[in-house]
């Protein structure tokens, strides 16, 4: 486990590369002809723009378009790629594509992943189905013993792949071969003479390590595009688009002072002067310690007037006592924009003429399920500049996000492309709603798990390590959907290997479960299924989560591994493992590339040195009032999302 870890690192971190424009659907007069252009159809998957994306990095031109499009619309293009999505080709309402794609004589070539494939397969006559084992994480397939598919020439027999599905294919169409499995179940399939190829495993996601290189043999050497497809430089195009929307109209920026903010704060101080722009910043009062401080005094550096504004009652009142995840996300982006849209009324400006910048991304979007992104996703969870006032404020034309199409490591070249130091570029995201999704919150409720799912845990359990079911749920995304389960703990032996085995094969086979953490300290011996410190949106416990997240923020700097993790968000739970009226601390290392898919760092990799580790828990537990254990998240995305809300 460890060792495909690092390989999987050691392939995404320096592919730092410049990805391409996404516009909407260009005037055909400004293309080139059709068949040099590759369409990408739109089933709803969280990953479907990232297809979009690694197309184009490639030099091919896309659109991306419904995926009820007919085909007489789409009989002339040089490719079509349909991508994943949370339905069941057998769902009421899922969508389907013109059959006439599978069913047609043509020439041109089709590439399905995961539902894409599931939805050509079934078209065809094959036989789809929802068999008991599940594939959420990072797999191994094995291509078959020809190894003459031209989808995966020259490659190895095992590649490291995701995989995102509940139902698989059981049974091909007359005409396909099975071109990789795995374990039992197929992988990949092809009919090359009718240029249909279809891959279960996600290939424009970094988990896949060699997915770019698939889709590369898919678009040159199936589909022969020659990858002549040449992108306007971001920034220029960016400012253009900024200037065109605005005028000389007001603008509300609201910088949280996280990288996305910032990177836009920069482009506007490139595109405007200065006095059409007002600079804001408020403390929510979920933000890290000195969090606002530091912002300013950042900021102001590169020349960016900010008024800083303490607005903390005004969120803690509109939060109040709720610990529904989704609730406190769609409220606090509600509260942003009330107070920004007030503070341009106090100012004398008319607010149906102030445009409100965000610092909106792509991954925002689609997993909040916006229709910007697309028609038919699954709401994973709502980023707070997607809340429901966000939305009107978009659909009135108010919102100003030209980073809209852009993935965190695309805003990051952005970035430096503007001259922003290298210590803000490569800034730890820290979410919009700050430390409100990292505390758990809970009014002495449990999760009590079902038996069913107990049962299946026990399996887990091997000599040294101990399966736990906690009474707390976390958010992922299984599937291309939404799931909100159980949280399984091991404790007992620290055989890293072994543990990240486990965390993978956990939620595969235990359907109640998302997310799987290690439990520092003695071996837990008995049921954890009560005993929660009842935990609420108050300074008590964002005090305790300001304290642990300072500890492990100084220990990376320390340790130099802040530009080696993508992210480090540290969670407050309410379980209080038998020490009545404590809590617990929960730190979640990510490495990603693209934000949507991603792995936990290791420990004893270089990714997190067990000396690092040690002494943040070793802290947490010595400096942090009230707390009873601290645990490692060892999940992947999928199944487990970057936060736990």
């Amino acid at each position: 486990m460890s060792h495909w870890v690092e390989s999987y690192s050691d392939a995404i971190m320096p592919r730092m590369t410049t990805a391409t424009e996404k516009s909407p659907l260009p005037n055909p007069e400004q293309l080139h002809p059709q068949t040099r252009i590759c369409a990408i159809l739109d089933t709803g998957a969280q990953y479907s723009k990232v297809v979009d994306r690694r197309v184009r990095e490639l030099a091919v031109e896309t659109v991306f378009i419904p995926i009820a499009t007919p085909w007489e619309e789409l009989q002339n293009y040089g490719a079509i790629i349909i991508p994943g999505g949370p339905k069941s080709v057998y769902g009421k309402n899922s969508p389907h594509c013109d059959p006439r794609i599978f069913t047609e004589e043509h020439n041109i070539p089709v590439l399905g992943i995961c539902y894409g494939m599931q939805l050509m397969n079934q078209s065809l006559g094959g036989s789809v189905e929802k068999l008991p084992h599940r594939e959420d994480g990072p797999t191994t397939i094995r291509l078959d013993d020809d190894h003459n598919s031209s989808l995966f020439a020259d490659l190895k027999p095992e590649q490291n792949v995701l995989m995102s599905h509940g139902d698989s294919i059981t049974r091909v169409p007359d005409g396909f071969k099975v071109t990789a499995m795995s374990g039992g179940i197929i992988a990949a399939m092809e009919n090359p003479l009718r240029k249909m190829y279809a891959t279960q495993f996600h290939p424009e996601v970094d988990l896949t390590i060699n997915g770019k290189e698939i889709l590369q043999k898919f678009l040159y050497d199936i589909a022969g595009f020659e990858g002549d497809f040449t992108i306007e430089d971001r920034e220029e195009a960016a400012i253009k688009y900024m200037r065109e929307k605005v005028g000389d109209r007001p603008i509300s920026l609201l910088v949280s002072g996280g990288v996305d903010s910032t990177v836009l704060a920069a482009l506007l101080a490139k595109a405007f002067p200065p006095e059409q722009i007002s600079a804001f910043h408020f403390d929510n009062g979920f933000m890290r310690k000195d969090e606002s401080k530091k912002v300013k005094e950042a900021l102001e550096k590169i020349g960016l007037k900010l008024e800083l504004i303490d607005a903390s009652e005004d969120f803690y009142d509109a939060v109040g006592n709720s610990i529904d995840p989704e609730f406190k996300r769609k409220t606090i982006g509600d509260v942003f924009l009330t107070k920004a849209k007030q503070l341009m009324i106090d100012r004398g400006f008319n607010p149906d003429e102030v445009f409100f910048a965000q610092g909106t991304l792509r991954p925002d979007l689609i997993e909040s399920a916006s229709k910007h992104a697309s028609g038919e996703a699954d709401g994973i969870k709502t980023h707070h500049n997607d809340s429901p006032l966000a939305r009107a404020f978009r659909d009135a034309g108010r919102l100003l996000e030209p980073l809209q199409e852009l993935h965190k490591d695309e805003v990051r070249v952005l970035g430096a492309s503007l001259g922003l130091p290298t210590e803000i570029v490569w800034r730890q995201p820290f979410p919009g709603p700050g430390l409100a999704i990292r505390i758990i919150g809970s009014e002495y409720v449990c999760a009590i798990p079902n038996s069913h799912t107990l049962n299946q845990l026990q399996a887990c359990d091997t000599g040294d390590i101990r399966t736990t079911l906690l009474p707390i749920k976390s958010v992922g995304v299984q599937g291309d959907a939404r799931s909100y389960k159980n949280v399984v703990a091991l404790s007992g032996t620290r055989d890293w290997e072994e543990l990240g085995k486990l965390a993978l094969e956990i939620p595969r086979n235990v359907h109640g479960v998302n997310r799987v953490v290690y439990v520092f300290g003695e071996k837990l011996l008995k049921p954890v299924q009560t005993g929660l410190t009842k935990t609420l949106l108050n300074r008590d416990s964002i005090t305790q989560l300001q304290s642990a997240d300072e500890i492990v923020n100084q220990v990376l700097l320390k340790f130099d591994l802040v530009k080696k993790l993508s992210q480090v968000p540290v969670i407050l739970t309410p379980t209080d493992f038998d020490e009545e009226g404590k809590r617990s601390i929960v730190i979640r290392t990510f490495i990603t590339n693209d934000f949507m898919t991603g792995v936990a760092a290791i420990p004893g990799t270089e990714y997190m040195p067990e000396e690092a580790l040690f002494e943040m828990v070793n802290r947490i537990m010595e400096e942090v009032r009230g707390i009873s254990r601290v645990l490692y998240d060892l999940t992947s995305k999928p199944p487990g999302t970057t936060e736990w809300e």
